[in-house]
């Protein structure tokens, strides 16, 4: 950790106090390789998302008053006590929704959102969705059911629970999931829509096995195989749709269903800031069931 100058905020900018930061994959996969390695990048600032009260305002910004609460995402080095933030990369943060939480709503909810529209799904689809523990997946058991959409979802035993909760009909990944699945689909009906939050290649080709629409299938990290499998790639991965319309035109909705309670996160942990390394050493490992969160 270091000090550094706190910059005023610049023209549409806001000057964040940081209370909460939420931990992505994308943050250590940006130093990981998995986008290059060219040295010129270096210093990789991390955090993507953020939760805060308003301490200042640049030129230009009229509508966020100082001492507002807000929530953030395309953050620039939001790992810190103090961050800059775009006026256009911010939402209210609900008083229902604590400052943990606010910090894991934006990024991975519309990250879902996207999933669920690029896929089309509504009323009477049967939705497989692979890491339905994991934050985002949580998110598309949640959007899914909203829609009226019937949801399978895969997971290690221990949080079955937890999606039984969500409304979603749980199976244990592994060999054999195929036909699990189908026997899990029982009476829904065949699955229509398959959405891949972990990328193996086992979520993908039962995907494929399972889907007869391929167009309807989605994936957010298994990019490698995804234009040979002729299914759709979406987020920050290799050739893949960024969907930057259609995840900022999910913001406003993702905040009502929250102050509504009507969506939730799950903040599986949390961590002071300096042990961001511990973060992220916890979220490579997997299994978090839920976001894992920094409070500066």
């Amino acid at each position: 950790m270091v000090d550094v100058e706190v910059p005023a905020p610049g023209p549409g900018e806001v000057l964040l106090d940081v209370r909460a930061a939420g931990v992505n994959p994308i943050d250590w996969k940006l130093y990981s390789g998995a986008f290059g390695t060219d040295p010129t990048r270096l210093p990789i600032r991390l955090g993507l998302e953020v939760a805060g009260v308003v301490l200042a305002v640049g030129p230009g910004v009229e509508d966020i008053p100082v001492g507002d609460h807000v929530m953030a995402t395309g953050v620039v080095g939001g790992y810190a006590e103090l961050v800059l933030v775009p006026e256009a990369c911010l939402a209210p943060k609900p008083a229902q929704v604590s400052w943990a939480e606010a910090s894991g709503l934006l990024l991975t909810g519309s990250t879902a959102w996207h999933t669920l529209e690029a896929t089309g799904v509504g009323a009477g689809d049967v939705v497989l969705v692979h890491g339905g523990s994991g934050s985002v997946g949580r998110f598309v058991v949640q959007l899914a059911r909203l829609r009226g959409a019937k949801v399978v979802a895969t997971a290690s035993d221990v949080t079955h629970a937890d999606l039984r909760a969500l409304g979603a009909v749980p199976v244990a990944y592994g060999p054999g999931l195929a036909d699990r699945v189908r026997e899990a689909a029982g009476a829904l009906g065949a699955v229509t829509v398959a959405i891949d939050t972990v990328g193996t290649d086992e979520a993908l080709d039962v995907s494929v096995e399972l889907v007869a629409d391929r167009s309807r299938i989605a994936t957010i990290a298994g990019f490698g195989r995804a234009g040979e499998l002729g299914i759709q790639a979406l987020g920050n991965g290799p050739g893949a749709d960024p969907g930057t319309a259609i995840r900022a035109a999910a913001i406003p909705r993702l905040v009502e269903l929250a102050a509504d309670r009507q969506l939730r996160v799950a903040v599986a942990r949390t961590y002071p800031l300096a042990a961001a390394a511990q973060a992220h050493r916890d979220s490579l490992a997997g299994h978090a069931r839920g976001k894992l969160v920094l409070l500066p």
